[in-house]
C-alpha cells in the first residue's frame, strides 16, 4: 500500500502536492489555482485546548448576556442572540430563524464541543474515540458557523439605531466580537493539522 501521508490535495482544483514544513508567517499556494494549501499555525495542543475553553466561556457570555440595550423616553429593552432568533420565529420568515439559530448558536456550540473532545484526548497523545467522525463534522460545520456575519449585522444595527434611540452595546456584543476572532483561529482551516499530529 502506498503511503500518502506526505501528500496534500488542493481543495479547489484537486492538484496533489507534497507537504512542506513551514516557518512563521509562511503559507503554500497551489500553482494551478492559487488556493491556500497550508498555512503556518504555531499553536500547540495545550494552547488550542486553552483557547477552546476560553471560546466556550465567550460563547456563554455571547448567548446569555445582552448584545445591546436600547432606551427611549424611559423605556428600556435589551436583546440577546436567543431573543433575536425568537423574534425572527414570530414573523413570516420562520425558516430564517432556524438558519440564524444554526449559524450563530448551534454550529459554534457543536464546534466547541467537538474541539474540546478531540483536544482533550490529544493532550494525552492519543486519538479521541470517534476521531474521524469528529474531524469530518468539524469540517462540515465550518461554513455553517457565521458568527462574523452576526457580528457585522449587530454592529450595523447599533450604528443605525444610535441616531434614533439611546443604544448601549452589551457584554454579549463584546464577547461575540472576541469569539468570532477566536473561532477563526481555533476552528478554521488549520484544524486539519490534527490529522497529522495524531
Amino acid at each position: 500500500m502506498v503511503n500518502t501521508e506526505h501528500l496534500i490535495i488542493c481543495e479547489h482544483c484537486d492538484c496533489v502536492y507534497e507537504k512542506v514544513a513551514l516557518a512563521k508567517h509562511q503559507k503554500t499556494l497551489c500553482v494551478r489555482c492559487n488556493g491556500v494549501l497550508q498555512r503556518y499555525n504555531g499553536l500547540t495542543i495545550e494552547q488550542r485546548l486553552a483557547l477552546t475553553f476560553t471560546a466556550t466561556m465567550l460563547w456563554l457570555f455571547a448567548n446569555f448576556y445582552p448584545v445591546m440595550s436600547i432606551s427611549l423616553k424611559g423605556l428600556k429593552n435589551s436583546a440577546t442572540l436567543w431573543d433575536s432568533v425568537l423574534a425572527l420565529s414570530q414573523g413570516p420568515i420562520t425558516f430564517i430563524a432556524l438558519v440564524a439559530a444554526i449559524s450563530i448558536i448551534i454550529a459554534p456550540a457543536f464546534q466547541l464541543v467537538l474541539l474540546t473532545w478531540v483536544l482533550s484526548f490529544a493532550l494525552g497523545g492519543r486519538r479521541a474515540p470517534g476521531f474521524k467522525l469528529c474531524m469530518r463534522w468539524l469540517e462540515t460545520l465550518r461554513p455553517w458557523s457565521m458568527l462574523e456575519v452576526c457580528l457585522l449585522g449587530a454592529m450595523v444595527a447599533v450604528f443605525k439605531l444610535a441616531g434614533l434611540l439611546d443604544v448601549l452595546p452589551g457584554i454579549g456584543l463584546f464577547a461575540l466580537a472576541v469569539l468570532s476572532l477566536m473561532m477563526i483561529r481555533i476552528a478554521g482551516r488549520d484544524i486539519r493539522e490534527l490529522w497529522d499530529i495524531l
